[in-house]
This record gives structure tokens, C-alpha cells and sequence, in this order.
């Protein structure tokens, strides 16, 4: 099975469900143009794969795309297995991975909403290098560092 893009989210608010899009512009530097998200830091742009959120669906989680706060939602690609450093060719876009998973401070409106959230042990975030137009059923390569 190839690894492709299943949905693309964007928040205009941080710490929300993300709202699946058709297109979104991935913008060099900052992240998902019009997310509360982007910016000059090392978290520009939030993945989670299916499988991830297909096991709390199967523990009876009514959750959808966006719901765990994520921007990208893919599916054949073990995102927890990649390493800080990979790049990730998505289309025309270029992302480095910089962090797997993340610290929760307090529980927010996602894992209020779900019953849990899978972000903390199973998202990864990403800097963009290169830009562009992102669409679900875009094609994911990984190019693992040496």
C-alpha cells in the first residue's frame, strides 16, 4: 500500500477541531496559510495517520478528520516510526520532521470531545521547507536521514 493523504484541516483557533478542507496552501517557513498553527516554530504543521485515529473509532470514539487537531490525515505510512529529521515529499511540498508526539498541559476540547486524543504518543510535527498546494489523495514519499 502506498502512503497517500487521506483529508487536509485547517483551525483559525488553537486547541479546536480542525475542519477538513479541499485544498490548502502549505506556505514555506510558517505552515497551513490561515492556521492558528503557523508561524515561526519548529510544530508549523500537525500529521496523525487513519490507523491512529481508526483505533479509537474501534474503542467507540465518534471521531473524524480534523478532530484530533491534526492539519494532514494519511494513511500507509507508520508516522510514529519516522525520525526527527525526515523529509517528507507530499506532491510539491517538502516537510522535515521536528518533534513525535507532544506534551499535554491540561485536557483540551479535542480529548473532551473524542474521550482521549492519540496526538500526544501518535502525531508528529513538521517545518515546512517547500511550499505548496496540498489536496487529499496526494501521494506521501519519506526520505529517512542518514
Amino acid at each position: 500500500m502506498s502512503a497517500t493523504v487521506l483529508n487536509v484541516c485547517t483551525s483559525e483557533t488553537k486547541g479546536v477541531q480542525k475542519t477538513p478542507v479541499e485544498v490548502v496552501e502549505i506556505v514555506e517557513g510558517y505552515g497551513v496559510e490561515g492556521d492558528a498553527h503557523g508561524g515561526d516554530w519548529h510544530r508549523q504543521v500537525s500529521l496523525l495517520a487513519n490507523e491512529s485515529a481508526q483505533l479509537m473509532r474501534d474503542k467507540g470514539a465518534k471521531v473524524g478528520p480534523g478532530d484530533f487537531g491534526e492539519n494532514i490525515l494519511t494513511e500507509g505510512i507508520e508516522l510514529t516510526a519516522l525520525p526527527v529529521g525526515t523529509k517528507l515529499i507530499i506532491g510539491e511540498v517538502e516537510l522535515e520532521v521536528t518533534q513525535i508526539g507532544k506534551e499535554c498541559h491540561t485536557r483540551c476540547p479535542i480529548y473532551y470531545a473524542a474521550g482521549t486524543c492519540v496526538m500526544p504518543t501518535d502525531g508528529i510535527f513538521c517545518k515546512v521547507v517547500k511550499g505548496g498546494s496540498l489536496r487529499p489523495g496526494a501521494r506521501i514519499d519519506s526520505l529517512i536521514p542518514a
